[in-house]
């Protein structure tokens, strides 16, 4: 229960950290945010838990393939911002433009029976 707490205190600390750095230096913060350090700490988490390279494996690759359409996420929501809509209306419609990207990636992906 301890480690399950720590790998949360760790995991929120770098979400609030990029978030303050961010009210004052966008750049800074974008280029932290950029980083894969949602992967990276999941990278350690899995491996820290199983000792199985092969998890590990499995999970980069796939965080790789699952990226492309979470870039829907990152284009929608600034243009919608940019056109003066609700931060909340913008959000919301973001996460679905989102989430219909990757229903369509993930039927792409098992019609052409692509896997890792």
């Amino acid at each position: 229960m301890m480690y399950f707490f720590l790998k949360t205190i760790i995991s929120a600390i770098i979400i609030v950290a990029v978030s303050e750095i961010a009210k004052k230096y966008t750049w800074t913060a974008a280029i932290i945010v950029s980083l894969p350090l949602t992967s990276l700490l999941a990278f350690i988490w899995l491996y820290w838990d199983t000792k199985d390279y092969q998890k590990v494996i499995e999970l980069s690759y796939s965080t790789i393939v699952m990226s492309i359409p979470s870039f829907v996420f990152l284009i929608v929501l600034p243009i919608l911002l940019k056109f003066k809509q609700n931060f909340v209306f913008s959000l919301i419609v973001s996460i679905i433009s989102t989430a219909i990207a990757y229903a369509i990636f993930m039927f792409i992906i098992k019609k052409s029976n692509f896997n890792f």
